[in-house]
């Protein structure tokens, strides 16, 4: 990925991860024009992530949510005593260690736009280092007692004698700046919690939150004496604000708990029409113009994982013309770097390759999160198991595909499909018949994540360790790959887990050529590679496998050692070459799990389609799922372990989209060109009862008949085997 380490460093690191305390934004935001801010609500304290955790949450341990009045609100108060998900280490929050990360393997790159970093210039609020990073310094007797009473000299002298300042204002700021040192400390502190495991961060981040959730009642108590007497900026409300939106973002990350997404969304798009940051162009600190430039980064990925993409086109927008302007009056050296960051947020949002359209031509922002409808429901009769996804490594490491954050688009598609619809708690609350003190909200959880973007071996191995270690009984561990194939460097004489060769790990090497890898010696196997073989220790749990690789059949040649269930759903090898060129903008097969519409579109030859004829499709296409549900199910011959995985709805719904595509593929005529432009799978489906079912093939040319695209598929395919 070229140019990565530029547009992360341009874009700026949270490497913050954990658990959010909840504040409400609430009050008048003292404005330099006279003017005041309006109140933005924001939900309650995160419930604790472990319910039978024996820790108190924040909102148990007293530190409520605040709202104008200091009082916490309906939706906090409900989501304060609601059950809570389970966190993750959800690998684009990982603390992006450039050394050796803990276990003695570096850490592999997470979401650079996100990650929190200290602040690498010196201005009004400048930090003290503290050794242990946690507390605050104490030095020497003779000179200033602390960072306070630097503030304090040098922000107080400008409004008179500091003899004639009354105390309560001295100690206001002095007790501002303590909250504020503080804040900091603790916020670059996230960047030492340990990347995996569900527990180590908990406690840290509480305490961060709590400390935020005080300091931003504070300057809101006391905005006119910080005003007078501390010189207080907008940028600077605006950084805190930015800060606790981080903080919600990096929960989300941990918990996988969308709504909380949300709440980072009102924090940076409070600081958007507050216009904390409008005053920053008009000094001359580079610093704060990057400041800007990064809040705009984090704001456009939250934007992107939510699909608001009207208002990402509209953040571009802005954040170009930022870029220029800041180029053209500091001359700086990171102008490459952040015309990358457009570059790649730009081909990001274009990766689609059909449009949904209004009547006025509009474009329609489709969601493939899962909603209540999506996956189809067990009916009475079907016979599956009782396994729940629980955790899930979502591992990118293709060449020269569209990313943004070090997120590819494969990456975030899968990301989605296994993500429920976020859920709005306050309006939820809100909803006529819902009694505060007793009805609570729906559990949803979403399985527990780790986002890893071209990982080393080793960085690999430890995770799905750690995701092993604390898979909870009853649960399935999945395992997504989309990275390029590592083939075997010459015949053997034996057929064991390491001779078909596997997927590409990062090996800190240049790669030739995309796919040609240097060879020590033709004798051993490649190092850096994921094998099949590599897997076996992790079958001891149930596990679920996903390849999209152009070496995905390495894995098909797996042996189920331990009985538990066990299913590899493997991509084509091959694509016809009609539709090689669009790889760049993400894999078929990938499309197929995330938006089996779009891509059965997109392979019939469409690019664009009315709304009101695509919902109609989205209909037939669900009763097309409830029938592949209903042939795998009453299947006398399919393997028991996809039965074992059907109870799951994610699962379920991943399991019917792979039927769909690979019926879908061997019905089309340009992929009947050579077998290995199919979908294999382990253990092999039956085919005569699924993905070459007389009905289920007879949908498929009816939704084709309905696009007007039943030219393109074959209709007597069962005649040609």
């Amino acid at each position: 990925m070229a140019g990565v380490a530029g547009a992360a460093a341009a874009a700026g690191r949270s490497r913050g991860r954990g658990r959010a305390r909840a504040v409400r934004t609430g009050g008048r935001a003292g404005r330099t024009d006279g003017q005041t801010d309006g109140p933005v609500s924001l939900p309650a304290a995160p419930p604790p992530p472990y319910p039978s955790s024996r820790r108190a949450s924040p909102a148990q341990r007293g530190g409520r949510g605040l709202s104008i009045d200091g009082r916490s609100s309906q939706s906090e108060r409900s989501l304060a005593a609601s059950p809570g998900a389970r966190p993750i280490g959800a690998r684009g929050g990982g603390a992006d260690r450039r050394g050796p990360a803990r276990g003695g393997s570096r850490a592999p790159r997470t979401s650079a736009a996100l990650r929190p970093r200290p602040d690498r210039h010196r201005g009004r609020e400048r930090r003290v280092r503290a050794a242990s990073g946690t507390v605050r310094q104490r030095l020497p007797r003779s000179g200033p007692a602390s960072r306070t009473e630097l503030a304090l000299k040098e922000t107080m002298s400008s409004g008179g004698a500091e003899d004639d300042i009354p105390q309560a204002e001295r100690k206001t700021v002095t007790d501002f700046c303590y909250l504020l040192d503080k804040s900091k400390q603790l916020f670059n502190g996230l960047r030492d919690l340990p990347q995996y495991g569900q527990k180590q961060w908990q406690s840290y981040f509480g305490r961060t939150f709590d400390v935020y959730t005080k300091l931003w009642k504070f300057q809101q108590q006391h905005r006119q004496v910080l005003d007078n007497r501390y010189g207080l900026k907008r940028w600077q409300i605006g950084e805190i604000a930015s800060k606790i939106g981080q903080l919600y973002y990096h929960y989300y990350l941990r918990t996988s708990e969308t709504s909380y997404l949300n709440e980072a969304f009102s924090f940076y798009s409070a600081i958007r029409q507050r216009s904390y940051y409008s005053q920053v162009n008009k000094e001359d600190r580079p610093e704060l113009v990057v400041k800007k430039l990064r809040y705009y980064a984090r704001f456009i990925v939250v934007c992107l994982l939510l699909n608001k993409m009207d208002v990402v086109k509209d953040l571009v927008k802005e954040l170009s013309d930022e870029i220029e302007d800041y180029t053209h009056r500091f001359n700086t050296e990171d102008q490459v770097e952040w015309n990358l960051v457009l570059q790649e947020v730009a081909a990001f949002i274009e990766a689609d390759p059909v449009m949904v359209l209004n009547d006025d031509n509009t474009i329609v922002i489709t969601s493939n999160r899962l909603s209540e409808t999506g996956a189809p429901l067990l009916e009475q009769g079907m016979i599956v198991g009782q396994l729940a996804l629980a955790d899930a490594l979502i591992i990118g490491n293709c060449n020269n595909q569209v990313k943004f954050s070090e997120l590819t688009i494969d990456m975030f598609r899968m990301l989605q499909a296994l993500e429920r619809e976020p859920m709005n708690l306050a309006s939820q609350m809100n909803k006529p018949g819902m009694q505060e003190s007793t009805e609570k909200p729906a559990r949803r959880e979403n399985p527990h994540k780790y986002l890893l973007y071209k990982p080393t071996f080793s960085q690999l191995y430890t995770f799905l360790a750690a995701s092993f270690k604390e898979l909870p009984a009853n649960s399935v561990l999945l395992i997504y790959l989309s990275a390029t194939g590592v083939f075997p460097s010459g015949r053997s004489d034996s057929e064991g887990p390491y001779d078909f060769g596997g997927v590409l790990t990062n090996s800190n090497r240049d790669i030739i050529n995309g796919d040609a890898l240097h060879k020590r010696n033709q004798s051993y196997k490649e190092m850096h590679c994921l094998h099949p073989g590599d897997l076996y220790p992790f079958t001891r749990k149930p596990l679920f496998i996903i390849v999209d690789s152009s070496n995905s059949v390495a894995y098909k040649n797996f042996t189920n050692l331990f009985g538990q269930p066990l299913v590899c759903l493997l991509s084509p090898t091959a694509y016809p070459k009609a539709l090689q060129d669009q790889s760049q903008r993400g894999s078929l097969f990938t499309l197929f799990l995330n938006n089996p519409l779009m891509a059965f579109l997109f392979v019939s030859g469409l690019s664009s389609m009315r709304r009101g004829l695509w919902e109609k499709c989205q209909d037939y296409l669900r009763k097309i799922n409830r029938d592949i549900a209903q042939l795998l199910t009453h299947s006398r011959s399919i393997d028991q372990s996809f039965l074992q995985f059907f109870g799951d709805e994610f699962l379920r719904l991943l399991l019917t989209r792979f039927i769909f595509c690979s019926a879908t593929m061997r019905m089309h005529k340009i992929f009947r060109q050579e077998t290995r432009n199919y979908p294999e799978s382990y253990p092999q489906l039956p085919r005569d009862e699924t993905v070459e079912n007389p009905h289920l093939q007879k949908h498929i040319l009816e939704l084709a008949s309905i696009l007007d695209v039943r030219n393109v598929f074959l209709e007597n395919t069962l005649d040609d085997y």
